[in-house]
């Protein structure tokens, strides 16, 4: 029995009570149903009689008992309690529970995946680094995030698309063709360009490919190494985060706001609903309006449109596009865009509590040999993600940069988060789940399968109910991390659920050790509880992009 059983128990427990006319009551649509933390308040609890004693108008406690007087008599259940101010603990019958072990294995890789939030079509922007560099610590932070969250979103049933945003206009593209041509030419970088043994290497990269460059005009030279180091650079950022396990679906470009004529087609669609004024020669949105510090330009005295203008015509593209919501992760430096964005929604008409969602991470650094990380030869001023994949690799680094929330500042050290020792969050998971494989491995060895006649009643130790426990929370888990964004609570629970596992595993012999005699069906029915970790372990690993191994 899955916790979506136990509250569907629930439910008919309540609706049983009303047609006896005890209860005078609707039963919700949202019965939580939780592991309680004291094993001996039983395998679950749930608090719906204290939601439910305002409008039956009774007692917290009386509601409570008339559910549990109904709900022990529910298949599965063995007993129904109340407890304290009106909870209800609910102990399973063994093969009610042991029951879980085969519903994860047989739904496999589909195992704590839900519709949750099936029917939102959700755009996720994240990274968005700017083409004249190589992705850095703090991208990479998002990258590992961002991307976690895609796949946690889709667990939860939403339509999600992963966007990267290219800032492929503006001055930053002319500062970075100047210091390409000036490394071509052996010629010092100029003081507002960009650093870093990258620079040479683009430059170079440049001039294989256009042999000529070198040879033409001075504009001309700067045009080429302008279009030639965005494709270079692009192609480059792509394939860092391709490496690190993120593939985006949409790599959208500013510039191609512009050549569309959104960006004039945004200021229009502002203006006609009466938020744009003139001012000082420029073109103003009143931002004020909405929550705004102060009012924003779209279109500078120059004739020149804004970023703003682009952020405006950006987010009308994502509406136009279908999604119902636009989530935007940014860094710790972008909290004012915040404000700015709201402002944006609102202005086009949307309201910005259901359409836009803006996510503020925190900062990260790197340090080893107790000392922080800082500079980077090939960037000149970062750690890039390429120079962070090498040190610690793709699985260390994404599950450690996935299991803090996004909101906390963080240090990740580079001997703590490479170590192959339990005291490792990423080892210790990852060795949980090769220590299952290889469990499997030595059964079948020893003339030993799962088979068909699987007796859950079976499983019944202290250590197998917790484990069973553990992980029937798998999907409420997900659900949660999809519903609040937080990644991370995979992370956490993978932990748990590993340390469970380890315990149940030392308490609880699941293959016979020599001539040791061993019930056959207690070896089967505990191969079923094994594989239904291994099936967890290696969902929740895959949904932080982390790779579950069979061997360590």
């Amino acid at each position: 029995m899955t916790p979506a059983d136990l509250a569907e128990a629930v439910r008919h427990a309540i609706r049983t009570a009303v047609d006896d006319g005890v209860l005078a009551v609707d039963p919700p649509d949202d019965i939580v149903v939780e592991r309680p933390r004291d094993r001996t308040h039983g395998d679950y609890a749930t608090n719906v009689a204290m939601r439910l004693a305002k409008p039956a108008g009774r007692s917290p406690r009386e509601v409570a008992q008339a559910i549990a007087d109904r709900l022990v008599h529910e298949p599965g259940v063995g007993l129904a309690e109340v407890a304290g101010p009106g909870f209800i603990n609910v102990t399973l019958e063994s093969e009610a529970l042991g029951e879980l072990a085969r519903t994860i294995v047989v739904a496999g890789p589909g195992y704590g995946r839900s519709d949750e939030l099936a029917g939102q079509r959700i755009n996720l922007e994240f990274v968005s680094a700017n083409p004249t560099g190589p992705v850095h610590l703090g991208h990479t932070r998002w990258a590992a995030l961002g991307d976690s969250l895609r796949r946690v979103l889709t667990a939860a049933g939403a339509e999600v698309a992963s966007e990267h945003y290219f800032n492929d206009m503006g001055s930053q593209l002319d500062h970075f063709a100047a210091s390409l041509q000036a490394a071509a030419r052996g010629l010092p970088v100029p003081e507002d360009g960009y650093h870093g043994d990258y620079v040479a290497d683009v430059a170079k990269a440049v001039q294989q490919d256009r042999p000529d460059v070198m040879e033409l005009p001075d504009d001309d030279q700067l045009a080429v190494f302008k279009a030639e180091g965005y494709r270079l650079m692009a192609e480059q950022i792509k394939a860092s985060l391709h490496r690190f396990g993120v593939d985006f679906d949409v790599w959208f470009s500013e510039k191609s706001l512009h050549d569309a004529g959104e960006v004039d087609a945004a200021v229009a669609r502002l203006r006609e609903q009466g938020h744009v004024y003139y001012g000082d020669g420029a073109v103003w949105l009143r931002t004020t309006d909405f929550g705004d510090d102060k009012d924003r330009p779209l279109i500078r005295s120059t004739g020149v449109p804004t970023y703003f203008a682009a952020d405006a015509a950006y987010y009308l593209d994502k509406r136009a596009r279908g999604f119902d919501r636009c989530v935007y992760l940014l860094g710790a430096d972008h909290h004012g865009y915040i404000g700015r964005l709201r402002s944006i929604v609102a202005c086009a008409g949307d309201d910005p509590d259901e359409t836009l969602e803006v996510l503020i991470g925190q900062m990260v650094k790197l340090q080893q040999g107790g000392a922080e990380l800082r500079l980077s030869k090939r960037a000149g001023t970062m750690v890039t993600l390429d120079e962070f994949v090498d040190l610690v690799g793709v699985d260390a680094g994404r599950y450690s940069l996935a299991r803090w929330s996004a909101d906390t500042p963080l240090t990740l050290d580079v001997d703590e988060i490479t170590k192959r020792t339990a005291d490792n969050p990423v080892f210790y998971v990852q060795y949980a789940h090769a220590r299952l494989a290889s469990l499997q491995r030595n059964a079948a060895e020893l003339g030993f399968a799962r088979g068909e006649d699987y007796h859950p009643s079976l499983l019944g130790h202290e250590r197998e109910t917790e484990l069973l426990g553990a992980l029937g929370e798998f999907p409420r888990v997900v659900a949660a991390a999809a519903q609040l964004r937080e990644p991370h609570r995979i992370a956490r629970y993978l932990e748990s659920s590993a340390g469970a596992y380890h315990r149940f595993y030392d308490s609880c012999r699941v293959l016979p050790r020599g001539d040791e005699p061993m019930a056959v069906e207690l070896v089967a029915a505990r191969l079923w509880l094994v594989e239904a970790t291994r099936v967890v372990l290696e969902n929740g690993l895959g949904l932080l992009g982390v790779t579950a191994p069979d061997r360590m």
